[in-house]
């Protein structure tokens, strides 16, 4: 397994670091973003270190978009969204923060931007509701797997 000693996807990754985790597979991992658009907001990541898309086989980049597609189900359904945005982005003029491959999967809600052009800023959820929308969500995408 290829890491990033200061990678904190990585550091997750090897439980050096906390997070709420919904999925895990061989190839990936899923976990509930700290400072989520709306709660739900869950990012799939490579468990191998690579730092855009770019860089990933093609094989591997099936994987993991095959795992952005379980999970999105699961946030869906634990969050009672009524639609999800897809977001990845690669290098820093596209405002990638963190250059570890990852996959933003974002719930929407038809009340908070009817037409779904505005983005919510992001929030800040408690340590209790974190755990809990957590093992809602992980709940939801084990029963589709």
């Amino acid at each position: 397994m290829t890491r990033a000693e200061d990678c904190i996807f990585c550091n997750i990754i090897e439980r050096h670091a906390p997070a709420d985790i919904v999925y895990e597979d061989q190839h990936s991992i899923a976990f509930l973003d700290i400072y989520p658009l709306n709660p739900g907001h869950t990012l799939v990541v490579s468990k191998k270190h690579y730092a855009t898309l770019d860089q990933m086989p093609p094989e591997e980049v099936g994987l993991l978009f095959a795992t952005v597609a379980k999970v999105m189900k699961g946030v869906k359904e634990a969050v009672g969204a009524d639609g999800i945005n897809i977001g990845q982005s690669n290098g820093k003029a596209a405002s990638q923060d963190v250059f570890h491959v990852h996959v933003h999967i974002i719930p929407r809600f038809s009340q908070e931007s009817p037409g779904g052009d505005i983005f919510p800023n992001r929030k800040k959820l408690g340590k209790e509701e974190m755990e809990k929308l957590g093992r809602k969500v992980k709940s939801q995408v084990q029963t589709r797997s």
